[in-house]
């Protein structure tokens, strides 16, 4: 369970990540460049659902993910400001947060967990 819900936590933090660039990109168009509308109501909803499913997915991959409180918190936070969803994201996945609690024993990625299989072989 912890690696489907990890890559569906990915998948939906990276896109919110791009909803927000192409709704800043719409805005520099429509209030700097001034070329109209600039696709400010279309990537604006886009974005707004983005933003729901993230936090509707970073509360449903909670707990098959054994995060606690705090980074869940941080999880939500980060949906605030431009881009940190893909922020969290890498931090999450250098921290070993989206692997689950069980990432050893059942198949996690473990990208950044050193395994005593891996310490015994390179001795």
């Amino acid at each position: 369970m912890s690696n489907k819900a990890a890559v569906l936590f990915r998948v939906v933090a990276i896109a919110e990540a791009f909803s927000w660039t192409g709704l800043l990109v719409g805005m520099f168009l429509k209030y700097v460049v001034e070329l109209g509308e600039g696709g400010v109501p279309v990537l604006g909803a886009v974005h707004g659902v983005l933003f729901v499913l993230y936090l509707v997915t970073t509360l449903a991959v909670a707990r098959p993910l054994g995060w606690k409180f705090g980074t869940v918190v941080l999880a939500v936070v980060a949906a605030i400001p431009p881009l940190f969803t893909w922020l969290f994201e890498k931090w999450a996945l250098r921290r070993g947060k989206l692997d689950g609690p069980q990432r050893l024993q059942h198949g996690g990625t473990g990208l950044y967990v050193r395994r005593d299989n891996d310490a015994v072989a390179s001795a």
